[in-house]
């Protein structure tokens, strides 16, 4: 099953010189790890071979570093103010993202709404899918086994865990994730936030609060 995360050592300018003349930074009191020395050597082999330049490279390496649950939070703030981008969040995730200029890539991206009555959280099952185009790098709990094996059997007892407790009756949905498609978890808009601009409404909005397992901040809390 492919994934999108990686384990790198960027340098940024630091250290030896690579054979074709790109930097990449190296301590020389500690060995590269396997990772570390696979790494290079694949993307030497891709220079080498003429599929990439150096600074491509560099480009998509600095494009996946730039991910964080901040540009989730744009695009659940916008749903919140606008009606009809929710509608279409909704249809069709990945071409509501595109609107924002946020490129999800060849993936399917599928936005579920939390409501009075159903309660959603994403998992992955088999590894880690994650929708890090919106939320960055996953949280190390959402790899662990734990995470993966209760969530599906348990969902109750692992969102108490994480300090959310639902009302009696309230339905809890779970959503596997998959190499070619992934969750995101549109919260209940806050009560009390009826005048709030979209960047405080973004502010507001938690990467759990996107994966499932919290909620939004309220406007007076800290």
């Amino acid at each position: 099953m492919p994934h999108d995360h990686h384990d790198h050592d960027h340098g940024h300018g630091h250290g030896p010189l690579s054979p074709s003349g790109h930097p990449y930074r190296r301590d020389d009191d500690v060995p590269l790890t396997y990772w570390q020395r696979m790494e290079i050597a694949v993307r030497e082999l891709l220079i080498e071979k003429g599929v990439a330049t150096a600074e491509e490279i560099a480009a998509q390496i600095e494009r996946m570093d730039a991910r964080s649950p901040a540009l989730g939070a744009r695009v659940v703030a916008r749903a919140w103010a606008d009606p009809g981008f929710r509608a279409r969040l909704l249809a069709d995730g990945s071409a509501a993202c595109r609107e924002m200029g946020i490129e999800v890539d060849a993936l399917k991206l599928v936005v579920v709404e939390n409501t009075a009555e159903a309660h959603n959280m994403v998992v992955c099952t088999l590894c880690s899918c994650y929708p890090r185009n919106l939320l960055g790098l996953p949280p190390d709990w959402y790899k662990s086994r734990a995470y993966r094996a209760r969530t599906v059997k348990e969902p109750r007892a692992v969102l108490a865990e994480f300090g959310v407790t639902l009302p009696e009756g309230m339905a809890v949905r779970v959503h596997d994730s998959t190499a070619d498609m992934r969750y995101l978890v549109l919260p209940a808009r806050p009560a009390g936030t009826e005048g709030l601009d979209e960047a405080a409404l973004a502010a507001l909005v938690t990467r759990d609060a996107m994966i499932g397992t919290g909620l939004p901040k309220t406007p007076d809390a800290p």
